[in-house]
């Protein structure tokens, strides 16, 4: 017995000793730097794509909506992967070397003379004379952002649950508190690393050239791999559960299959459960799901170790509430699309400032496209403010350690989306008001005498929004979810983003088809921005934001209150593996 104690000593102090504060410049580095590279790439990539591929500004647009979309929608297949096959820190080991090796393919385009076009001068502003890009050119370039999108599937739905999976702690009573302090300061430490590539690595492709402007961020994405996998033997690693999506598929089947049997009561013990699992009764909700775990006759259907004869006609209490807490999530999900349209409003802002006076300081003017920065600033300020000042004071009103509850965070943030819409549309009326006053209408290139800082207030508002719905997002589906399903709660925030893209792309195609007549008059989204009619564009996204908060109101008090989570006492399993561990 002796024996056995000490070994249960040393195996707690080794437990002990893992995750942590210790294991986060580790596990933040990695995502921060993939952000880096990622976003200071798709910052000047339109330029690159015109310049030296010869490509119209059309086609290059296309080509990096598809990519950015396409980034979008990865992660949840890493995420599946990850909760049902790998573990979160082989995925992100996986996706860390793929991003590497998309960037380096990236960089040898700027290097390889024969992986671009000839060079093209493009002395009228056209693609006159100029030799496009052959198949085996374009083949090579889009390898390179089909292995960054890939590996961004890897990083970016495993990143932040890896981090939390540090932290969690269900015996700890400030572990909420803790949790939600990591959730803000690492959406903010994405937001600064975001701001320096649209700072830095952008200035450094315009004046040092492509060949040092892509060669910096293949550093940085070296400089992260080598840093996480430093940092491996002190990591929790949480096991990764069976086949996910045949488990969901199972539930579906097996509830089907005994849609005729009636439910028992929760006492009867006619529940198929696994022996020391935690969850030994279904919830109430989603009840025709329940059917898929009723035992009718344990003799007949469960052998002597208790493993069911027929496994898809028969599934475990854990089972079905995984399927379950995906299911109710799911309307919750649905309302963060309107606001990702709201906060993929990126181009139109800067052909707005692009026509207006960006004077700062002196003869300085601010670029158009670094006004986006004010967005990620305020953003960054906001956690800052939020959870050290404005949480502490809001805790002790409702007598909550995390002050407001996420969904609450989520339904102020998009009541700041809708204000931050709302001001676009009304600087955009006094701006146009202005244009046509000052008889620039025919002149989508003149600049009128309006200050650019009227746009900053949108961008800032939109920045408070983002810090709190999108980080209430996040916080809110890992937390619903068990602790094996994490990747995959994580991974429908970037989900909502996709669809969010593609829902704002939708609503500018029926504007421009809707608003356009056969006088000669031109639509509301018109490449001349003085002609068109962009202040009616945000009243439009302004009315169905508001729309979506009244949807989110009922999509809330249909989902319940938040501390009935189940899966609060959950024990997960930790890894074993040992093949990546580096000393530290």
């Amino acid at each position: 017995m002796e024996v056995t104690k000490d070994e249960e000593k040393q195996a707690h102090e080794v437990k002990r000793q893992k995750g942590g504060l210790r294991t986060m410049p580790f596990i933040i580095a990695n995502e921060a730097f993939e952000k880096v590279a990622g976003v200071g790439l798709i910052a000047n990539m339109i330029k690159y794509l015109i310049t030296e591929y010869n490509l119209k500004a059309s086609d290059g647009a296309t080509i990096l909506f598809l990519w950015v979309a396409i980034s979008y929608f990865t992660p949840i297949f890493g995420a599946f992967i990850s909760d049902s096959y790998l573990g979160r820190f082989r995925v992100i080991v996986l996706g860390t070397f793929t991003s590497l090796f998309g960037l380096i393919l990236l960089w040898l385009t700027t290097i390889l003379d024969g992986a671009r076009p000839p060079h093209c001068d493009q002395k009228f502003g056209n693609l006159q004379g100029c030799e496009p890009p052959n198949s085996t050119q374009l083949l090579f370039l889009f390898s390179a952002f089909g292995l960054m999108s890939l590996g961004a599937g890897g990083i970016r739905p495993c990143s932040l649950a890896f981090g939390a999976d540090q932290f969690h702690n269900s015996e700890n009573p400030q572990n909420e508190k803790t949790l939600q302090s990591y959730f803000n300061w690492y959406y903010a430490s994405v937001g600064i690393s975001v701001m320096f590539s649209m700072i830095v690595i952008v200035v450094i492709q315009d004046t040092a050239g492509w060949v040092v402007g892509f060669g910096v961020p293949v550093g940085f994405m070296f400089m992260s791999t080598v840093l996480f996998l430093w940092g491996s033997s002190r990591y929790v690693r949480i096991k990764a559960d069976t086949s996910l999506f045949s488990s969901f598929v199972k539930v579906i089947y097996a509830a089907w299959k005994n849609r005729h049997l009636s439910l028992p009561e929760n006492d009867s013990g006619s529940w198929y459960f696994l022996s020391g699992a935690k969850l030994v009764v279904p919830t109430e909700k989603l009840r025709f799901l329940n059917k898929a775990c009723v035992v009718k006759n344990r003799e007949i259907q469960l052998n002597s170790r208790g493993i069911p004869h027929t496994p898809w006609r028969l599934c475990t209490v854990k089972q079905v509430e995984e399927l379950k807490s995906l299911i109710k999530v799911l309307p919750i999900w649905s309302t963060g699309i309107m606001i990702a349209v709201t906060l993929s409003q990126h181009s139109f802002p800067v052909l707005q400032v692009d026509t207006m006076d960006r004077s700062f300081i002196g003869k300085f003017k601010i670029p158009a496209a670094t006004f986006n920065v004010f967005t990620l600033l305020s953003l960054t300020i906001w956690v800052a403010v939020y959870d050290r000042i404005l949480v502490p004071i809001v805790a002790k009103c409702t007598k909550r350690p995390r002050g407001l509850t996420n969904k609450q965070r989520m339904a102020f943030g998009l009541a700041v989306s809708c204000i931050a819409t709302v001001i676009a549309g009304f600087v955009e009326h006094k701006r146009r008001a202005m244009v046509i006053r000052e008889g620039f209408e025919d002149k989508p290139k003149g600049q009128v005498q309006m200050s650019a800082m009227w746009i900053i207030p949108q961008h800032c508002l939109i920045g408070v929004a983002e810090s709190l719905n999108a980080i209430g997002q996040i916080e809110f589906y890992y937390s619903q979810f068990p602790k094996t399903m994490s990747s995959i709660g994580v991974s429908l925030f970037s989900l909502g983003m996709g669809f969010g893209n593609l829902v704002g792309s939708f609503i500018v195609l029926i504007l421009e088809n809707a608003t356009k007549s056969d006088d000669g008059k031109v639509n509301w989204v018109s490449n001349n921005l003085n002609k068109g009619h962009y202040d009616y564009y945000y009243w439009v996204l302004a009315s169905l934001s508001v729309l979506n908060f009244f949807y989110f109101l009922v999509c809330s008090r249909a989902y319940g209150p938040e501390n009935s989570n189940i899966w609060a006492t959950e024990e997960v399993e930790e890894e074993d593996d040992k093949s990546f561990d580096t000393p530290t």
